[in-house]
């Protein structure tokens, strides 16, 4: 069944670079990596992303999204509190709690001003339960939703490894396409992970985010 015109217009607006949220000043430990040279050409950075996609993504953000809408449109505030202050206390350094945050406050701004989340927002309310909220003012399902914040996350990260390694943009499109052929698995996989399955266990990528805080030169703010 298609999506209604102004739901799939809500979706696709949620998931562009260009929402006014933030995502692009961040690398989420990508620029570490780049400059420890675990990560120095395209296939290695399609590897990195990948390996991202799969055990972060798949199994921390896209379960909190997915149960985080059905709070939403149940109007259950409580839990989404608590989905709220799972992922926060997950986060394993600080930046990339503060990048969740940050991220969720500015999203959760930009809904004030179309007229408000018309839910009760969480304190924080970190990215995945923000983009929950902004969604489930749509019609759209829950795998769309998934779809649409992990196609986002996807952009985002493709545009930092072209900056960061760097790549050309035909080698961007390739990163991009083989995130996008693995995701609709990824996604629906994470529609039936519950709370005790959910899981925030990524050492690789909490050591490079760790490594990030206080590397000597920057270009991203994770």
């Amino acid at each position: 069944m298609s999506l209604p015109p102004a739901s799939l217009l809500q979706l696709i607006w949620l998931a562009s670079p260009a929402l006014p949220v933030g995502g692009f000043s961040y690398s989420e430990g990508l620029e570490a990596a780049i400059d420890r040279q675990q990560v120095h050409d395209e296939a290695s950075a399609a590897d990195w992303l990948d390996d991202q996609l799969r055990l972060s993504l798949g199994r921390s953000e896209l379960p909190v999204v997915a149960a985080a809408l059905d709070a939403a449109r149940r109007g259950d505030a409580p839990r989404l509190q608590a989905l709220a202050d799972w992922h926060s206390h997950t986060r394993e350094t600080g930046e990339l709690r503060l990048q969740s945050e940050q991220m969720g406050r500015s999203l959760i701004g930009w809904l004030e001003v179309l007229g408000g989340p018309g839910r009760a927002v969480p304190a924080p309310c970190p990215w995945p339960v923000a983009f929950a909220l902004a969604a489930a003012r749509s019609q759209a399902a829950p795998l769309d939703v998934l779809l649409a914040f992990g196609f986002s996350w996807a952009e985002n990260q493709v545009q930092a490894a072209l900056k960061a390694v760097p790549l050309g943009q035909n080698a961007g499109q390739r990163m991009l396409a083989r995130l996008a052929r693995e995701l609709p698995a990824v996604a629906q996989a994470a529609l039936a992970i519950g709370d005790e399955a959910r899981q925030a266990f990524t050492p690789g990528l909490a050591i490079a985010s760790s490594r990030h805080e206080t590397q000597y030169s920057r270009l991203f703010r994770s």
